[in-house]
């Protein structure tokens, strides 16, 4: 019995729960208990606890939470960062018109060019052929401009082209609005268009004119065919004068400036010899037509 007393003695003894103090308020204390509980957990169950060291484990929701609390100013950057990189990118495809997708234009329009906006502030300038002839390259620190129908290009984006040395360095420093309609590019850099209409006529061949057509007749062909070619040099003028208006990689500058009657003070030029080769005799009418 000794013995069995002794290791009945050995045995720890349960601990016993806490007993207050006299006077002590033991609902205060649970309600104490109670509210330590909940400041350091709200909303989640006791039994969230871990058991490794008392600590308590958070739910992965609550730990996003927690770190979306503690960096918020980091992720707005990102997340402005992404939008405008994106927003970047699809505006810049618009603009190129689906050539990239990161500024890298080959020919950026006309407002993202300072020169462009210069020009807008200042206005059109207005030069005298002298004055213009200024601008032909030679001069690297200017600008190079060619006329056309009297309205001033700064073709300086292709200074290889227009430049001394260039293939069309013939039409830089001048309106040579005659030369785009001949091809006659060293003899016709003149505005004056006199003239050009005959490169669409027929040549006059008298054994063949009196053979099928009465004089009234061969004149209201004359006057048909001249209203013909006068349209054919009106189209192929309008051809270049649109390809330099509406060119995104040149741009406007201004006028040249003459005097009103300077026309009347240039003899009139012959038809090149280049744009005479292409000239042949009015072709019979149709079979059928009675010979006069």
């Amino acid at each position: 019995m000794a013995d069995t007393d002794t290791v009945r003695r050995r045995k720890p003894e349960p601990k016993k729960a806490p007993t207050n103090e006299p006077g002590q308020d033991t609902t205060a204390s649970a309600t104490e208990d109670s509210e330590v509980e909940e400041i350091i957990r709200p909303g989640f169950p006791p039994h969230s606890e871990s058991r490794n060291g008392g600590k308590k484990k958070k739910a992965p929701k609550r730990r996003i939470e927690d770190e979306d609390e503690s960096n918020p100013w980091l992720l707005d950057i990102l997340r402005v960062i992404s939008f405008l990189f994106l927003a970047s990118c699809g505006l810049s495809y618009l603009i190129s018109n689906g050539e990239t997708f990161f500024w890298g234009m080959s020919h950026p329009p006309n407002y993202f060019q300072l020169e462009w906006w210069k020009s807008q502030l200042r206005g059109p300038i207005y030069l005298t052929p002298a004055e213009l002839a200024a601008f032909d390259g030679t001069d690297e620190s200017k600008p190079i401009y060619l006329a056309i129908n009297n309205t001033i290009y700064d073709v300086s984006a292709n200074r290889r082209t227009y430049g001394p040395g260039g293939s069309y360095h013939v039409f830089a420093g001048v309106d040579a609005s005659r030369a785009y309609v001949t091809g006659c590019f060293a003899e016709d850099r003149t505005p004056d268009m006199r003239g050009v209409e005959e490169m669409f006529l027929p040549l006059d061949d008298p054994a063949v004119d009196n053979k099928y057509w009465t004089p009234e007749e061969l004149k209201q062909l004359k006057r048909k065919e001249m209203e013909e070619a006068l349209k054919k040099v009106n189209d192929a003028l309008k051809h270049w004068v649109n390809f330099f208006g509406k060119s995104k990689k040149y741009r406007f500058v201004g006028y040249v400036k003459r005097d009103k009657d300077w026309l009347k003070k240039e003899p009139v030029p012959k038809l090149c010899e280049a744009a005479g080769r292409g000239r042949t005799p009015r072709s019979p009418p149709e079979e059928g037509k009675k010979e006069h």
